[in-house]
Formats: C-alpha cells, sequence, structure tokens
C-alpha cells in the first residue's frame, strides 16, 4: 500500500508543480504587469484633468505635455480589454479607434455649434456617445486644424476640461474595481467564479496578448498602409499629434514584458520571443517616421511594410509555441465583430 501512495505522489508532483507555476505567473502578472498600468493610467489622467482645469487653450504645451503623458499610459495598458475596462463601454469611452465614419469629429462639431449644455456636466457627459469621449476626441480639440479653434472660446475650453475630467473619473473608476475586487478574482479562480481556474485566467492573460498583437499589427501598422495602389496615410493613429509610431513602441514594449511574464521559466521560448520583439522595434525605430507618412512612397513604404511583418513573426511564435506551451489558444476577442 505504502508503495502505490509513494507512486501516486509522485505523479501527481509535476502537476502540483505546474499549479503552483501557473499561480505564481499569474500573481505576478496582475501584480506587476497589469495593476501598476492602471496605476499609472489613472494618476497620469488625474494630472491631465488637472492640468486641464487650469490651462485649457489648445496651443497649451503644459497641456499637450499631460495630455501625452496620459495617452501613453493608455497605450501601454489598452490591451488589457478585459474585466473593468470592459465594463460600460471603458475602453470605447477612452479609446474610441477605429473611427471610419468620422464619428468623432463630427459629434464635437456639433457639441461646439450648439454650445449644448451637456458639457457642463462630468456626470452628464459620461452618458454622450463614446465618439466624442477620450483621447482621440481630445486630440482633435487640441490638434485638429478645425476643430481646436472651432466654436466659442469659454465653450471649447469648458468642453476641453469636461473630456480630461471624464478620462480621469473613466480611470479611476477602471483602477478601483481592479483594486477593490477584480485582481481578487484572477488570483483565486473558483468553481463559481468569474474564472474557475488557473487555466482560464492564463487563457484571458494570452488572449490580451494575442489580440493586442493583431491590434498594433492590423490596425495601428495596416490602416496607414492600406494596398500599394491605395495608401492611407491619414488613417494612422494619433497623426495629428504625431504620436503613431509612439504608440506602436509603447504598445510592442507592454505586450513583450507580457510575453516574457507568459513564458515562465521558458528560457528558450523567452529568449526567441525577446529577440522577435526586439528586431521589430529595432526597425521601428530606425523608421524616422513619426506618422507613417512614408507609405505614400514606394521604397519608404517597404520599410513600414517589413515592421509589420516582423510583428506577425511575433504572433506567429505566440500563437505555435507560447499558446501550446501554457495550454491555451487566443479564442474570441474584444475587437471581433467592432
Amino acid at each position: 500500500m505504502r508503495r502505490i501512495a509513494l507512486t501516486l505522489t509522485l505523479v501527481a508532483a509535476p502537476v502540483l508543480a505546474l499549479a503552483d507555476t501557473a499561480s505564481d505567473m499569474i500573481e505576478g502578472i496582475v501584480g506587476i504587469h497589469i495593476v501598476p498600468r492602471f496605476e499609472t493610467l489613472a494618476e497620469r489622467s488625474k494630472h491631465l484633468s488637472d492640468v486641464a482645469a487650469a490651462e485649457c487653450s489648445a496651443t497649451s504645451e503644459v497641456l499637450r505635455a499631460a495630455y501625452g503623458e496620459a495617452f501613453d499610459a493608455w497605450v501601454s495598458a489598452s490591451h488589457l480589454r478585459f474585466g473593468p475596462t470592459e465594463a460600460d463601454d471603458r475602453a470605447f469611452a477612452l479609446a474610441f479607434w477605429p473611427d471610419s465614419r468620422g464619428a468623432t469629429p463630427r459629434a464635437l462639431k456639433t457639441l461646439l455649434s450648439d454650445q449644448d449644455p451637456i458639457a457642463t456636466s462630468v456626470q452628464g457627459y459620461a452618458h454622450v456617445s463614446v465618439a466624442a469621449r477620450g483621447f482621440y476626441a481630445l486630440e482633435f480639440l487640441l490638434y485638429d486644424d478645425t476643430l481646436m479653434s472651432a466654436g466659442a472660446d469659454g465653450y471649447h475650453c469648458q468642453l476641453v476640461q469636461t473630456i480630461s475630467a471624464d478620462i480621469a473619473a473613466t480611470t479611476s473608476q477602471i483602477l478601483e474595481e481592479w483594486q477593490s475586487g477584480y485582481a481578487d478574482k484572477m488570483l483565486n479562480p473558483t468553481p463559481v467564479g468569474r474564472y474557475r481556474s488557473d487555466e482560464e485566467v492564463l487563457q484571458e492573460m494570452f488572449k490580451a496578448l494575442s489580440t493586442g498583437l493583431e491590434f498594433t499589427a492590423d490596425t495601428r501598422l495596416g490602416r496607414p498602409l492600406g494596398t500599394f495602389d491605395r495608401p492611407r496615410p491619414t488613417r494612422a493613429e494619433a497623426w495629428r499629434s504625431g504620436r503613431s509610431a509612439e504608440h506602436v513602441m509603447l504598445s510592442l514594449a507592454s505586450l513583450q514584458d507580457l510575453a516574457d511574464r507568459l513564458s515562465g521559466d521558458n528560457t528558450a521560448l523567452s529568449a526567441k520571443l525577446d529577440t522577435s520583439f526586439d528586431r521589430a522595434m529595432s526597425r521601428l525605430s530606425d523608421l524616422d517616421d513619426p506618422i507613417f507618412a512614408g507609405v505614400a512612397a514606394p521604397q519608404s513604404r517597404i520599410r513600414v511594410e517589413v515592421i509589420q511583418q516582423a510583428v506577425d513573426l511575433i504572433r506567429r511564435v505566440v500563437r505555435e509555441e507560447l499558446g501550446p506551451t501554457l495550454g491555451v489558444a487566443a479564442g474570441f476577442n474584444s475587437l471581433d465583430g467592432d
């Protein structure tokens, strides 16, 4: 009997070790990768709101700097589109893009033309269309040649302040929900909880990585590339504020951190992923084209295509090697059907 018990213990040992590894991995990702990013986002968004309250001029360098810092923090967390970011469409309220129908400038023009009083209340503004909220709406008010000077000065100022305060309120809600319960759901899965096992938690995290890479390759890079016969440089993300390439870099840096943490103790896979990420970011650094304007010229277009191909290579390694190592697949993502 003792021999049978010993055999069962030896058989169970690898499983227990794997469970410990998964649990440790999840704890590290939640505590070091996820929550600190939302802390930074909430902190910088609050600073943006405070700056806007004191200085609302579209040409204010102080305001633009605060805007850029808060936007950086969102891009670095934007792949984490689950849980508190998805509740009440918060991710879209912060970042309504792509906007293929021009809903954001149209909504802002209407507000400015009508001097809609809804912009006088942060609580009320939370109920307007997501197209008129968040970082992309604020970009139009601070950088678009037409909208940065549209409407009465007082109302334009009010709108800048309200959108900034709305961003701060939304990011504060996201952080509060992570700290007050959602992190615990991921750290302690239960048979009747949001996550029933460590495997389901890892599935969520892997999906965030996979979807983040997809969005960067197909949307952040793919939209301005368009087709060879019809490139679309003005479809690049945040081109008005000169942030298109920076967003790709920020995204890749965040996704590399997540990929490394999901690799766990697999040093060979981690090294392969690091090499792939470093190659993509190095080529992006060498591009010297902050808004991907070069996609309109054949010779410089190739350089952007090479970056996209480098990101696609990362996606392949993640899909074909990291996923099987974790025993998960990407599955449905929050961008499907948008």
